[in-house]
């Protein structure tokens, strides 16, 4: 098995309350507050996978071996070169029908991704994505529902969708990509529905800002 493939792997209850434990003593040690606790424990139990739980840990120290002690993500340098992998992608689709559905976190964007919504909505969050190849095109057919997809600042957004009683949002902003970004075109249908595309900083990027804040108001 490639190390590549064990963040794919699913985590079983005593690898989650592993990873709880470790949270826990985090919160006792003053490492975590209460609200990032909340999140975390939360999101540790609602994790599938090893790849899920890796994050929650990553920058608490783990006593001894846990359940993503062993897990090797893939090294990044920092530029868009490591996200775009040129290999397949982790699905190449999605359905909901008075339901929802839901792309985040580490998976990769194919290169042609398609999904259907009918009274129903989804959510296609690239922050941490890897990407498939350079353009990758994402197909939405919204009918009295809706997809929401959230990018990086730096990404190329090219919106060519059609709606009828219904909308394509563009990006509010007009920044020009990033050397080396990649380029992602969405297109489809909305007939009473919508398709969203908003720009959010990744996680980490948003949590290393608060916390330069946080240090500059303590100056």
């Amino acid at each position: 098995m490639s190390d590549d493939a064990v963040p794919d792997l699913r985590a079983s209850d005593a690898d989650r309350e592993r990873v709880a434990e470790v949270l826990r003593e985090a919160l006792a040690e003053g490492r975590l507050d209460m609200a990032e606790f909340d999140d975390r424990l939360d999101a540790a139990y609602k994790a599938r996978t090893y790849g899920e739980l890796a994050p929650l840990t990553r920058d608490l120290p783990t006593p001894g071996a846990t359940a993503v002690s062993f897990v090797k993500e893939p090294v990044r340098g920092g530029g868009w070169a490591d996200r775009i992998t040129g290999g397949e992608g982790s699905s190449t689709g999605a359905v909901a029908i008075l339901s929802g559905f839901e792309r985040r976190g580490r998976w990769t964007v194919p290169r042609r991704f398609s999904c259907f919504t009918f009274m129903g909505g989804g959510e296609l969050d690239l922050r941490e994505a890897d990407f498939a190849d350079r353009e990758v095109v994402i197909n939405c057919v919204a009918v009295m529902g809706g997809v929401q997809v959230v990018v990086p600042p730096g990404v190329e957004v090219v919106v060519r969708g059609v709606g009828v009683m219904g909308a394509f949002e563009h990006p509010r902003d007009d920044a020009p990509p990033e050397p080396g970004a990649p380029r992602v075109v969405i297109g489809g249908f909305a007939f009473w529905g919508g398709v969203g595309v908003e720009r959010k900083l990744p996680r980490a990027e948003r949590k290393r800002l608060k916390e330069q804040r946080r240090l500059d108001r303590g100056r």
